[in-house]
């Protein structure tokens, strides 16, 4: 089943997390406690009335672009590349708002993401992303191009996640599925522990957004057994599996947050930023807010632990269930909703039926549509 409210919600779940712990994304814990109080960060620090999305955000709406974009080309021209090509192809853009100035000058473009300007706004963004985009030759699993496992690669996999519903020409699997996240994580990120976390994500936020008869700790079980099978033999599988084993059972122990997560580790890498994503969803599996908070409350990457958290739950919960102190002020609230939007409603379109409007060719075919 497909519900608009968790497509929102993931996407405005994980831009959330991402805000809130931007602020605090290289301070430690008694650093974030000496600045916010006992409990630490629990409410936006704004910055000119805006609470700051970070490059974990920016790359999450690309990947979604490119998602649409591949669909959009498979749809109106019968014939269409990978989808890792297309979410690659949209990077490039990415690359392009980090490293130039609003508007482009020249050249050409993919997405109209590049028509906001506020995604020129450089927010710390990744050395490992900027580096391998700007090699030209994107990575796979089979043909790494570094040895990173950083969480670049699954900070930006939501997306995935939510997408692939069948709608009549494109049908995947689940075990389709979960690989496009490996794809995209290893386009820039080499390590297994870079790209296997990122399917397990897309895994747990695909049956989060669509699967009702599933509580969250079955979903997490679910997602390891899935794991398992698709990445059998790999060296590191056993590293990542018994991760997640050590999230899932200190959810279940009272120990205060702060302490359980330092367990875990920083979440500078993919297979801790999903662990503390896990913990956190799990130890408050009802309450957005608390698994927020607590999942940007540590001595590491607190935006990436925050978003993933934020994606998680917010799949899982709707955006009903997110307090509104997390929609108000959100940067490019209406960008990041209209994306969940049009991830939801997909490509109606084809090479004999235009849109009434002309707006979806504006977006994914001509890349020229500029947000209200």
């Amino acid at each position: 089943m497909k519900y608009l409210d968790k497509y929102r919600g993931c996407l405005i779940g994980g831009a959330a997390g991402d805000a809130l712990g931007y602020a605090v994304e290289f301070l430690d814990i008694a650093s974030i406690k000496r600045t916010y109080g006992a409990q630490g960060i629990t409410s936006y620090d704004l910055v000119n009335g805006k609470a700051l999305i970070s490059d974990d955000t920016q790359m999450t709406l690309f990947t979604a672009n490119g998602l649409l974009l591949g669909t959009t080309r498979g749809k109106t021209r019968g014939i269409m590349g990978t989808y890792s090509s297309y979410i690659n192809f949209c990077y490039k853009d990415w690359y392009r708002t980090q490293t130039e100035s609003y508007p482009l000058k020249e050249g050409y473009t993919y997405t109209w993401l590049v028509n906001v300007p506020q995604l020129f706004s450089r927010r710390a963004p990744g050395n490992t992303c900027l580096t391998a985009i700007a090699q030209g030759t994107p990575g796979t699993p089979e043909q790494p191009i570094n040895d990173s496992k950083g969480c670049g690669g699954i900070m930006r996999a939501a997306p995935i996640g939510l997408y692939f519903p069948d709608n009549g020409i494109i049908h995947k699997t689940q075990e389709e599925i979960d690989q496009i996240g490996a794809e995209s994580a290893a386009l820039t990120h080499g390590h297994p522990l870079g790209y296997i976390p990122a399917a397990a994500l897309v895994h747990i936020v695909s049956l989060a957004a669509h699967r009702d008869d599933l509580s969250l700790s079955e979903i997490i079980e679910d997602t390891k057994r899935a794991v398992s099978l698709q990445f059998k033999g790999n060296a590191y599988l056993s590293d990542f599996l018994l991760l997640l084993d050590k999230a899932v059972s200190l959810a279940g122990q009272d120990l205060n947050d702060d302490q359980a997560i330092a367990m875990l580790g920083e979440g500078w890498v993919a297979e801790e930023t999903l662990a503390i994503a896990v913990y956190c969803a799990l130890k408050y599996p009802k309450d957005f807010d608390k698994a927020l908070i607590a999942s940007v409350n540590h001595s590491g990457d607190s935006d990436s632990t925050g978003s993933v958290t934020g994606n998680i739950l917010g799949a899982y919960l709707g955006l009903r269930a997110i307090p509104q102190k997390y929609t108000d002020n959100l940067e490019l609230f209406e960008v990041i909703q209209e994306i969940a939007d049009d991830l939801y409603q997909d490509c109606q379109i084809s090479e004999y039926e235009q849109s009434p409007d002309g707006v979806w060719e504006n977006k994914y075919i001509q890349g020229c549509y500029v947000p209200r």
